[in-house]
C-alpha cells in the first residue's frame, strides 16, 4: 500500500538517517523503535506526506486512505466527542447527515414531499448497505474501550484536556478504518485497561499498521515486524519484540565479529607495509597491499546505543517500618457529594515498590493526594510514618523546567551531593560529558522527562512518588528508569501504564476501581492483561452505579484540568517576568547616548528589542488565555 525506498533526511550538518526503505502492506503490523532523536517521527511524517525526504521516493497509491495520529495534536475542531468520531466514518457519516436533513424536510410536509421521500429511501438503502446502522454501536464500543464514560460522548471536544483529545483522534481513526494506520506513541495517554483494549483491536487490524511505542508488551502483542532506526540506518526484523531482541543481539554479534576479523587483517597488512615500505624487492607487493586497503569497504563496529547506567544512590534517612498506613479511609471533594474512594485499609512498608493500577478517573491521583496529606479523609485515618520525606514526579513536571538553565544546573539545584559527583549521577541518567551542559530549551521531550526524573530520584528522601514517568521516554530511557527504581534504597509509589515496568520493579499492586482500593501482594497478571469482567449488577445495567462512577470521573477530570492550567499559568508567569526583564535591559542599553556612535550596534539592539517586545506580548496573551480558561466556564466542564 505504501512503498518507500532510499529515504534520507538531514537537519543542517546532522544526518538523521540514510537509505531507509519501508514497505507497508495489508496485514503487516510494524513497530518502529529507536532512541530519542533518531528520526522516528520525521520518518512517519515523510511516509504520511507531511514532510519531504532529501533523497528517495515514497509511493502512495491514489486510492489508499492513510490515517495518522501524531504525538501532538493541533487545535481541536468544533463539535462533540461523538460527532468528531462519527466524522471519521467518511461516506457513512455524510450519509447519516443527509438522512437527518431529509428527515427534517419530511417532517415539514413541503410541496416536494414525494420527491424527498423517494430520495430518503435511496439514501437509507445505501446507508444500510454500508453498515450505517451499526456505526453508532461501533462508536460507542470504541469510546468505551478508550475509557470514555457514556455521558462524555455529548461533551464539546474543545473542553477536553490534551490527553483526552488525543483519545478522540484515536477513536476517530479506529472507526474510519483507513487502509494504512500510522500511530506515534498511541499509548502515552492511555491507562492499562485502555491499552489492553487497544492491543486486541489492533491485533486484528485488516489493513497496514505502523506505530512508534516504548511499551514492550504493546509491541510484543501487536507487531509482527520491527524496524529499528539506529546509527542513521534502518534494520528490519520479523516477529514481535522478544524475537527482535534475540535477532538484534545475533546481528550485532555477527557484525562485531566481522569488524574484529577485518581489523585484525587490516593490522596485519599495515604491519607488512610498514616493514617492507623501503625495500625495493618488496615494492610491488607493498603497492598492491596499499591499493587493497584504499579500496577496502571498512566494516564499522556497530554501536550499542542503549544507556548503560550504574546507580549509587545515597542512603536516605531511615523511615519507620510502616511508611504509609490507611485505616478505613474515605476521601472525596467538596464539589462532589459522593466519595471518590471509600473505606481503604492498607499499609506500605519500608523499601517496597508499589504500583497503583486502574482506569483513568477511578481515583488513583486522589489516593496519592490522600496518602501525601494534600487531602484529609472524611472518615477513617491516613498517616505517613514519622521522619518520612517525600519527592514527587508529576506528568507535566518536565514542561516546567527552566529552559534557560543547563541540565547540570537544574539537576543539582538545592541538592547536597556531599561526597557524590553530580555529573557522574546525571551521566547515569543519560547525560554524560558535555550533554550535562546543554540548555533545557535544547532538549527533546524525552530528554526533559529523563532530567526531571533524575532530579526527583536523586533527592535525599525515603519515599518517591512517580506519576506516569515513562511518557515520552524511548526504550533505552525506560531501561534506565527500571534500573534506577531497582537500585533505589527507599520506598516507591508508582502510577504507570507500562506493564513491563510494573512487572520488573513492583512488589505489590493497589487496584483502584469502582470507588475501592484493593491491595494485591505481588503482581497479579490478570490486572495487567485485560479489564476485569463486569459484575452481575453492571451486566444488568445498574444505572445508579454507572451514574455515580461517571460523576466521580467527571469530577476527577475537572480537577486534573484545573491543576494543569494552574501549572501552565505559573510557568507562563515566570516566562513573562523573564521576557519583561529582557525588554527592560535592552531598553536601558538603547537609552545610553554613547551607543549611538556605533550605528550597527544600535540596529542590532533595536531588532533584538522589537523581538523581545513581541515575545513578551505573546507570552502575556497566553497567560491571559490560560487565566480566562481557569476562571471561565470551560473549567467547569469535563476535562478528561
Amino acid at each position: 500500500m505504501i512503498t518507500a525506498s532510499g529515504l534520507s533526511k538531514s537537519f543542517g550538518i546532522r544526518r538523521l538517517f540514510a537509505d531507509v526503505s519501508v514497505q507497508l502492506a495489508a496485514g503487516r503490523r510494524v513497530a518502529l523503535v529507536g532512541g530519542n532523536g533518531t528520526g522516528k517521527t520525521t520518518l512517519l511524517e515523510i511516509l504520511v506526506g507531511l514532510g519531504e525526504p532529501d533523497e528517495g521516493t515514497v509511493m502512495r497509491p491514489r486510492d489508499t486512505e492513510i490515517g495518522y495520529l501524531p504525538q501532538d495534536l493541533g487545535a481541536s475542531g468544533d463539535g462533540t466527542v461523538r460527532e468528531q468520531v462519527l466524522a471519521g466514518a467518511g461516506p457513512v457519516a455524510r450519509l447519516a447527515e443527509q438522512l437527518a436533513d431529509l428527515e427534517g424536510r419530511l417532517a415539514s410536509h413541503g410541496e416536494d414531499h414525494d420527491a424527498v421521500l423517494a430520495r430518503y429511501g435511496e439514501t437509507q438503502a445505501t446507508f444500510e448497505q454500508l453498515g450505517g446502522y451499526a456505526l453508532e454501536s461501533e462508536v460507542g464500543k470504541v469510546l468505551a474501550g478508550l475509557g470514555f464514560a457514556p455521558a462524555d460522548a455529548g461533551r464539546p471536544v474543545r473542553e477536553l484536556s490534551g490527553g483526552w483529545r488525543m483519545r478522540v483522534a484515536l477513536a476517530r481513526l479506529l472507526v474510519a478504518r483507513p487502509d494504512v494506520l500510522i500511530l506515534d506513541e498511541p499509548t502515552n495517554h492511555l491507562d492499562i485497561d485502555s491499552t489492553a483494549w487497544l492491543e486486541q483491536r489492533l491485533v486484528t487490524w485488516p489493513g497496514a499498521l505502523l506505530f512508534v511505542s516504548h511499551d514492550r508488551d504493546f509491541i510484543d502483542t501487536v507487531a509482527n515486524r520491527i524496524i529499528e532506526l539506529a546509527d542513521g540506518t534502518a534494520t528490519a526484523y520479523v516477529g514481535g519484540f522478544a524475537e527482535f531482541v534475540v535477532a538484534r543481539e545475533e546481528r550485532l554479534a555477527r557484525a562485531e565479529a566481522a569488524a574484529t576479523r577485518q581489523a585484525r587483517e587490516v593490522a596485519r597488512v599495515e604491519r607488512f607495509i610498514e616493514r617492507f615500505r623501503y625495500k625495493a624487492t618488496k615494492a610491488r607487493q607493498v603497492q598492491s597491499r596499499v591499493k587493497t586497503l584504499e579500496k577496502l569497504d571498512r566494516i564499522a563496529m556497530p554501536s550499542r546505543s542503549e544507556l548503560v547506567a550504574r546507580f549509587a544512590f545515597a542512603e536516605p534517612p531511615r523511615s519507620p517500618r510502616v511508611v504509609i498506613e490507611l485505616a478505613g479511609a474515605t476521601v472525596g471533594y467538596d464539589d462532589d457529594p459522593e466519595p471518590v474512594i471509600s473505606e481503604v485499609t492498607l499499609a506500605v512498608e519500608r523499601g517496597q515498590t508499589v504500583a497503583l493500577v486502574g482506569p483513568n478517573g477511578a481515583g488513583k491521583t486522589t489516593l496519592l493526594r490522600l496518602i501525601l496529606g494534600a487531602l484529609a479523609p472524611s472518615s477513617g485515618e491516613a498517616h505517613l510514618g514519622t521522619n518520612v520525606k517525600v519527592a514527587a514526579f508529576e506528568q507535566h513536571q518536565a514542561d516546567e523546567l527552566d529552559e534557560t538553565k543547563r541540565a547540570i544546573e537544574v539537576f543539582s539545584d538545592g541538592i547536597d551531593f556531599a561526597k557524590r559527583n553530580a555529573r557522574s549521577i546525571l551521566g547515569a541518567f543519560g547525560f554524560p560529558g558535555d550533554a550535562a551542559d546543554r540548555r533545557v530549551g535544547e532538549l527533546s521531550g524525552g530528554e526533559r522527562t529523563r532530567l526531571a526524573l533524575a532530579r526527583t530520584m536523586t533527592e535525599p528522601v525515603n519515599l518517591i512518588v512517580l506519576d506516569e514517568p515513562t511518557n515520552h521516554l524511548d526504550l533505552p530511557s525506560c531501561d534506565v528508569l527500571e534500573d534506577a527504581l531497582t537500585a533505589h534504597p527507599g520506598t516507591v509509589l508508582l502510577v504507570t501504564h507500562d506493564r513491563h515496568l510494573i512487572r520488573s520493579v513492583a512488589d505489590a499492586l493497589i487496584e483502584v476501581r469502582d470507588g475501592k482500593a484493593k491491595w494485591h501482594i505481588g503482581v497479579d497478571e490478570s490486572l495487567l492483561v485485560s479489564p476485569p469482567a463486569p459484575s452481575r449488577a453492571e451486566r444488568a445495567g445498574d444505572r445508579t452505579g454507572d451514574t455515580r462512577r461517571e460523576q466521580r470521573q467527571a469530577g476527577a477530570r475537572r480537577r486534573q484540568e484545573a491543576g494543569g492550567l494552574q501549572r501552565r499559568i505559573t510557568r507562563l508567569e515566570r516566562e513573562c517576568a523573564t521576557a519583561d526583564a529582557e525588554v527592560a535591559a535592552l531598553l536601558a542599553q538603547l537609552g545610553d547616548p554613547e551607543i549611538y556612535s556605533r550605528p550597527e550596534e544600535v540596529r542590532a539592539l533595536a531588532t533584538a528589542h522589537d523581538a523581545a517586545v513581541k515575545r513578551a506580548a505573546t507570552l502575556l496573551a497566553r497567560w491571559e488565555a490560560a487565566v480566562e480558561s481557569l476562571e471561565g466556564p470551560a473549567s467547569d466542564g469535563p476535562s478528561p
